[in-house]
């Protein structure tokens, strides 16, 4: 079995086009019809369905792509166990993570050094985006794993690496009225100024849709992505917000932000970590996988 064939056939299968195949490998798309051809033959199966001008795998094509992954993972390690020299990273390769704006701060820091000198063969791009455009860049694997940061998702065409529920609650400084108050009506918070991240992103479009079944809506005097200098704004006297928890721990236990009790009014937030099913899970995405689990999620929370 020509192993070209079956590299071929997992980069069809993950960007479900012919054509995206030829352009990234560099063939012509009749070289890539004739390796699938050839490679159908030599199974005496059919990998794909072919209607009109989309393509999907068959169940037996999804077997085959399992196959497919083991087969050439263990040509890859094999090809670095024979090229391993004392000079050359064990691992190597380039990983594209999409994630929440967010999230990026808490990730990217003090043990990302940690990482680059675990993994020096490893280059990352971070991609932040909202989620409707991280599955856009997963499914056209314009992205090799995506971070979230939303409601609940689920969906058989993805695999949850981890998951886990993440608190959000509106906030201020130590010093504002409000602090005072036991139970906040909603309408009597959304009077104060506040300072948000970009509408339509994650939590924010959570709080917008909610507001919109109460008849409310917000108007920021600020919208920024940074959820750091939002926490820090707040924690100045510039206004409410609503944040995450992990961003606003220390400077609520420092006594420096307020969690504001609103009555009635909550909404449910996950943080996921997913990649498509027919996603080959490479040594370098397996470890940038691992290394998002340790620094992004609960040691509480079970593998999932």
């Amino acid at each position: 079995m020509d192993l070209r064939n079956l590299n071929t056939f997992i980069l069809v299968a993950e960007l479900s086009s012919f054509t995206k195949a030829a352009e990234t490998l560099g063939y012509s798309q009749s070289t890539v019809s004739f390796q699938i051809k050839q490679l159908e033959q030599e199974l005496n199966s059919q990998l794909f369905e072919r209607i009109h001008h989309t393509i999907a795998l068959t169940g037996q094509g999804r077997e085959v792509l399992q196959y497919a992954h083991q087969i050439q993972r263990l040509s890859l390690e094999l090809k670095e166990k024979m090229e391993k020299t004392e000079s050359r990273p064990a691992v190597c390769g380039h990983i594209r993570l999409a994630m929440a704006d967010s999230l990026c701060d808490s990730l990217l820091n003090e043990r990302f050094l940690d990482f680059r000198t675990r993994y020096p063969g490893i280059t990352l791009k971070i991609i932040p985006a909202g989620t409707e455009e991280m599955f856009r860049l997963l499914n056209h694997n314009e992205a090799d794993a995506i971070l979230t940061l939303d409601s609940h998702i689920y969906n058989a065409e993805y695999v949850i690496a981890k998951e886990e529920k993440v608190g959000v609650h509106f906030v201020a400084c130590k010093s504002h009225p409000l602090c005072k108050n036991h139970k906040i009506p909603i309408h009597q918070l959304i009077a104060y100024p506040f300072l948000l991240t970009e509408k339509g992103m994650s939590y924010r479009r959570l709080m917008d849709e909610r507001l919109a079944e109460l008849s409310f809506e917000i108007r920021p005097v600020l919208e920024v992505g940074s959820t750091r200098l939002i926490s820090s704004l707040v924690e100045q006297g510039a206004g409410l917000s609503l944040l995450p928890d992990y961003i606003t721990e220390a400077q609520i236990k420092a006594g420096n932000l307020t969690i504001l009790p609103v009555e009635n009014f909550e909404i449910h937030v996950w943080k996921q970590l997913l990649y498509h099913r027919d996603k080959w899970v490479s040594p370098p995405l397996e470890s940038v996988i691992q290394y998002c689990i340790d620094r992004e999620f609960s040691k509480a929370v079970p593998d999932l």
